[in-house]
């Protein structure tokens, strides 16, 4: 699924991370799906953070309508540095998983 976000957040890396870490495939799969809902859930809550009540009415009916144009434009418009906001929230977030991978 391709989400709002998908340009800022890379996971390529956590693929290959959990395949050297030797899980299984179907393993992988669902490590893979959490990951993904924890970020989705992450970069919802950043966002929502710096919005007001309105625009987050406003922003959530875009992500119901899954228009990216109208997410970016009104992000952009109500929150300075979004985009970094977002990498820098789920970038703790990867760090920290990979930190935990190496380690099993």
């Amino acid at each position: 699924m391709k989400y709002f976000y998908s340009h800022i957040i890379e996971c390529d890396n956590l693929h290959q991370a959990l395949e050297e870490a030797g899980f299984e495939d179907h393993e992988r799969k669902e490590l893979v799906l959490i990951v993904e809902d924890s970020i989705y859930h992450i970069v919802l809550d950043t966002v929502l953070t710096e919005l007001s009540e309105e625009d987050k009415k406003k922003f959530l009916t875009h992500l119901h309508e899954e228009n990216h144009e109208k997410i970016w434009a009104h992000l952009k418009d109500k929150v300075g540095d979004i985009e970094q906001k977002i990498s820098k929230a789920a970038g703790e977030f990867l760090k920290k998983l990979h930190e935990d991978i190496k380690s099993i």
